[in-house]
């Protein structure tokens, strides 16, 4: 007899009906959801559950506990990573042989480990856009005093974020969480990074997943560069003189265009008074994401939100309404462009994409389209010629795969 104890802040009944008595490696298919997996340590399994899909990793109890309170704090501090369901002990299989510790966690929609993603023939350049979302993933973790331990492409999760990616931890396991990190540990949490990369990408080569021309050493050594380069934007002092006061404001913007705002600044200045001298001390990402669900309640990924602002301001432009109150105009946007661009949309076809990479890869279309035409193209033909050309030849991304034997597609009649 199962003695089964669930940690959760809201346990879902539904957790009950799964087989725990079983191990999760026998789990039958009828229970799974057919999602591309990453490699890991432990074994993991997707799983339908109360119209969405859970993480199912088997681990030691202790462990799962501690990896459960260190994700809940990361999503406090609001760092991009998976959010925990819970832990679930107390299992023992039909012969009440005891069975390891789960911890559940909610599978990120439209998020694809990096294996996955590299099945799909992208483009050339892919691997510098992972390492590049992964240095800026690892800046965030550190500024908020988070060492990882295990920093891979393994242990993430990526999102497209317009033309770049969006970077997600996935395993914290080994991670911890201080008031601030030493050089040293920020420094080990890097170059662990660089060794392991280079490693995932030379077996990725082996597999023949990688396109010959890139370099997995230089891959490898653009993420110590790029996560030097955010760290010491974000974090390095600057001095200049008394009468270049304007550089203070300078790099705000600076910040603000690398996605990050700027919550407080130490400003101090000589005796004398003839230099100044400042240096961010509360930085906080998501500038652009921020700017727009103010204006509209969209809440997606620093990229998307970039492109959708300049098209309001686009369209802000086009209507000759830049002197109207800015949340009028962004109203009448939300409806009558974003809106209105994916309602136009088949229903059975918007699950392939996050609406708003849908949107940002319509007015890509658009842009190609009509430099093809030589003339503008209308917003809506754009989106007829995208979903005819593009979009119905493209794989799905949302989490609502591996329907059950003989389950019907909720979507298909609508």
């Amino acid at each position: 007899m199962q003695n089964l104890q669930i940690t959760a802040s809201s346990p879902d009944p539904a957790l009950l009906d799964l087989p725990w008595s079983i191990p999760l490696i026998e789990w039958p298919d009828e229970v799974l959801a057919a999602l591309p997996r990453g490699i890991s340590r432990h074994i993991v399994r997707f799983v339908r559950l109360s119209g969405r899909v859970i993480a199912i990793k088997e681990i030691g109890e202790s462990v799962a506990y501690r990896e459960f309170e260190l994700l809940r704090q990361l999503r406090k501090l609001d760092v991009p990573s998976v959010v925990p369901v819970g832990v679930i002990t107390g299992r023992t299989d039909a012969n009440g042989e005891r069975l390891e510790a789960v911890l559940i966690t909610e599978h990120l929609q439209f998020s694809l480990p990096y294996r996955a993603l590299y099945s799909q023939s992208l483009r050339p350049d892919t691997a510098t856009r992972l390492i590049d979302a992964l240095a800026v993933l690892l800046v965030r973790l550190h500024l908020t005093g988070f060492y990882w331990g295990d920093v891979s492409l393994s242990n993430t999760l990526f999102r497209r974020d317009a033309e770049t990616f969006s970077a997600y931890l996935v395993d914290a396991e080994t991670g911890d969480l201080h008031r601030t990190l030493t050089p040293g540990q920020r420094n080990y949490d890097v170059d662990l990074a660089r060794t392991n990369i280079i490693g995932e990408l030379m077996d990725l080569s082996a597999g023949e997943l990688l396109d010959e021309e890139v370099d997995e050493v230089a891959i490898g050594d653009r993420l110590v560069e790029r996560y030097d380069e955010l760290w010491n934007a974000l974090t390095d002092a600057e001095s200049f003189v008394d009468a270049e006061r304007w550089r203070v404001a300078a790099r705000i913007e600076r910040l603000n265009e690398l996605g990050f705002d700027v919550g407080e600044l130490e400003i101090t200045t000589d005796i004398d008074g003839t230099s100044v001298r400042i240096q961010p001390k509360v930085v906080d990402a998501g500038h652009h994401s921020r700017r727009l669900l103010r204006l509209t309640g969209l809440d997606v990924q620093e990229n998307q939100a970039r492109r959708l602002l300049n098209d309001l301001d686009s369209f802000r432009a086009a209507a000759e309404r830049q002197n109207d109150d800015e949340e009028f105009v962004a109203h009448d946007w939300l409806s009558s462009v974003f809106e209105a661009t994916i309602q136009a949309v088949p229903r059975n076809l918007r699950r392939k994409l996050e609406p708003a990479q849908l949107f940002h890869e319509i007015l890509d279309h658009r842009w190609y389209i009509s430099e093809q035409a030589g003339r503008d193209v209308p917003l809506p033909d754009a989106t007829a010629s995208y979903v005819e050309n593009v979009l119905r030849n493209r794989p799905d991304e949302k989490s609502l795969l591996g329907l059950a034997p003989g389950e019907k597609d909720p979507d298909e009649d609508q």
